[in-house]
């Protein structure tokens, strides 16, 4: 139905929304999607969050080996959404993807193979051994997480872009607040008016005067592109300690570092001393490093996002805190913010701002 749709050229709009990364990009979709206009503003030059992201799924927490938070309803929400878009957008988005699990105790084995059984059917029931990681590399012993998979993020945010720009508006500008002025009823920027308003301005949201309350914890990444003609990470992704990504063309992404000072999007020398020393841990083959990129994750200090209206300005609302996983997260909870502004329904208090108001 949106493809059909012309620029629209009035200046008001159901939704002013303020940020087009990834949560920004995601519920910016579902808001048309829902049959709502918008316009869209964004600065990409201020933060390289999204850009920079791999952009996986993983629908297992490690550490514990149990199932990613919701991921029974966020796994099947997220494949519906961009499965969608790529019809609409006539491209290809994602790529459903094995995650290579590498196991040098049998205690890790064990454990695995318990969880498996127990409760998590996101683990493959099984270890393998001799996987070719290269021509001169076998990995011993192994197992599978299933539902995994990558959204192509540069891709997206690209595609989402001209989206908007064709049917809606597209600011492609830095956001000031002193332009904004704000009613319950209407909101005016400059000589564009909305009903609503939606912040998803990723660690920035940190100088938001209406959510600065919001106790932000974000955490800056570094992550590598490398070139290496040796490896055979054909579709899967291996993790040991870091990720090894195939991009294509023996292309792969490397990461990923966590620093929670200094949060700024420029590449440092002892994050790249720390992702090379844990890469040459896993590989045994030459490789190049063709890019170093960084990017402040917005997080916040109960790892949970930021989904919901603002105790007093009843059409201002906030769609943050995503972290690493906004490719995941996003998708479920923009179904959710939408179906509240619709429907009423009740938003998740995990997610709710509301759970910082004491």
């Amino acid at each position: 139905m949106e493809e059909q749709l012309q620029k629209n050229s009035v200046t008001s709009f159901d939704f002013f929304i303020v940020g087009q990364g990834i949560a920004g990009s995601i519920l910016s979709l579902s808001l048309i999607e829902a049959g709502f206009s918008v316009c869209v503003i964004d600065n990409a030059k201020l933060s390289s969050c999204s850009a920079v992201a791999a952009g996986i799924w993983n629908p297992v927490v490690f550490k514990r080996l149990s199932k990613s938070w919701l991921a029974d309803d966020i796994v099947p929400e997220l494949l519906r959404f961009y499965s969608h878009f790529e019809t609409i957008f006539e491209t290809s988005l994602i790529t459903k993807r094995i995650i290579i699990k590498t196991f040098t105790e049998l205690q890790e084995k064990e454990f695995w193979l318990k969880k498996a059984v127990s409760e998590n059917g996101y683990l493959e029931n099984k270890i393998y051994t001799n996987y070719n990681l290269s021509n001169n590399q076998i990995i011993d012993s192994y197992s599978k997480v299933l539902e995994a998979g990558n959204l192509n993020v540069i891709d997206f945010l690209s595609q989402t872009k001209k989206y908007i720009s064709e049917r809606f508006n597209y600011l492609d500008e830095t956001f000031s607040f002193n332009e904004l002025k704000n009613e319950d009823d209407e909101g005016i920027y400059k000589n564009i008016s909305f009903k609503n308003i939606i912040f998803c301005e990723g660690h920035l949201i940190s100088n938001n005067p209406f959510f600065n309350w919001i106790p932000n914890k974000p955490a800056k990444g570094e992550v590598l592109i490398i070139k290496c003609n040796d490896l055979i990470l054909e579709n899967d992704i291996l993790n040991k300690g870091i990720f090894i990504m195939p991009l294509g063309n023996s292309l792969y992404k490397v990461g990923a570092t966590y620093q929670w000072d200094k949060l700024d999007d420029l590449p440092t020398s002892d994050k790249l001393i720390e992702l090379e020393t844990r890469l040459k841990q896993v590989i045994h083959c030459s490789y190049e490093v063709i890019k170093h990129e960084a990017g402040v994750r917005p997080s916040v200090i109960d790892r949970r996002p930021i989904v919901g209206v603002h105790p007093k300005h009843k059409n201002m609302f906030v769609f943050n805190g995503f972290g690493t996983k906004a490719v995941m997260l996003a998708p479920y909870f923009s179904k959710q913010l939408v179906s509240f502004i619709k429907n009423k329904s009740i938003i998740l208090a995990d997610v709710n701002p509301a759970r910082f108001m004491n």
